[in-house]
């Protein structure tokens, strides 16, 4: 079965000249090589009815329309009604990226769309006017959304004020490995103007977080807390990391109660503590930026850590991370 092709802009110009000079429509699909009903439907479509130009084929004009109505008509993608459903309750639910519903996807159902066709549905979705994608036009809300930190400008804010603070270059080499269980990675997610939020931990290894609800960043408060949630971990943690924060000042008081090493990373450089920054980053999906953490109550904040626990991990061949626990402590073991 022979395939329809698209005219081309040269071939409008074609059209545009031999039209000027009086060809007939036969005449014009001979010499350029297509059916005449081609050329008639062409005339049809790309000749403007009123205003300035009506009635007079331009094939510059033609060849911009023609482009902007094949851009806006619906592509045909292969999602299904079960597919599409599966796809926003993973997204609006449990904000999980479309790299995990595709990797999931195809886990249970078998036959799956790759997450750049998931991506693709999505901003069409957002952009277009049609009535197919209405129902989705915000699910590009639920995407996750990354912005960078700026630098503080206050030259009074005193970051020197730690004391005794080991940098994390003199952290042991198994921590940069991740070949252990117990380094901990720590920071604040702050709430709304600012004001405190969450205390997230995370494992490096194992990927596992705690999220800690505070409602204050004196540092003494802050450590009290850290201190509380880790004690019953007591024996597995071995270093703790933080960063430049003055809320982390007690360092030296959470070292001595649960025995471990505290480490900080250096001024303004986020990607030395990578891994919790990434944790919260998926933290904002359910608590995003403006979020009054006051109002948040203790029981949804525990829904959420566990929801973090309980999602797929690709560098654990998409187990959930409660499982890449005993499976990193597999993968130290082997190591």
């Amino acid at each position: 079965m022979k395939r329809y092709k698209q005219l081309d802009q040269e071939q409008r110009y074609t059209i545009e000249k031999m039209r000027d000079e009086g060809y007939s429509q036969i005449s014009i699909s001979e010499v350029i090589g297509v059916h005449r009903s081609t050329i008639s439907r062409e005339l049809r479509r790309n000749t403007p009815k009123r205003g300035r130009g009506a009635n007079i084929y331009n094939g510059k004009n033609a060849h911009h329309k023609a482009i902007s109505r094949e851009q806006a008509k619906p592509k045909a993608y292969r999602f299904t009604c079960w597919m599409l459903s599966y796809i926003r309750d993973q997204l609006k639910k449990e904000k999980w990226s479309p790299e995990f519903i595709s990797a999931k996807g195809k886990e249970v159902y078998g036959d799956f769309v790759s997450h750049e066709a998931i991506y693709q549905y999505i901003w069409i979705s957002k952009h277009s006017r049609h009535r197919h994608y209405r129902s989705d036009k915000d699910l590009h809300k639920h995407l996750r959304h990354f912005s960078r930190r700026k630098k503080r400008k206050n030259t009074k804010y005193n970051r020197g004020c730690i004391p005794n603070r080991t940098p994390m270059s003199e952290r042991p080499a198994e921590v940069e490995k991740r070949t252990r269980i117990g380094d901990i990675e720590v920071d604040l997610m702050m709430g709304k103007d600012h004001k405190p939020g969450l205390i997230v931990l995370t494992d490096r290894t194992t990927l596992e977080t705690h999220l800690i609800k505070t409602n204050s960043k004196k540092a003494n408060d802050i450590s009290d807390k850290i201190i509380r949630r880790l004690s019953r971990h007591k024996k597995t943690i071995r270093t703790l990391t933080f960063d430049n924060d003055l809320a982390f000042a007690q360092h030296e008081k959470i070292a001595k109660e649960l025995d471990v090493k505290t480490y900080f990373t250096r001024p303004y450089t986020s990607q030395d503590k990578g891994t919790v920054e990434n944790r919260i980053g998926v933290t904002r999906r359910f608590f995003p930026k403006g979020t009054d953490m006051t109002m948040v109550h203790y029981n949804t904040i525990k829904s959420v850590e566990t929801k973090l626990n309980n999602r797929p991990v690709r560098k654990f061949k998409y187990l959930s991370e409660s499982g890449s626990l005993s499976h990193g402590r597999f993968l130290v073991e082997r190591l």
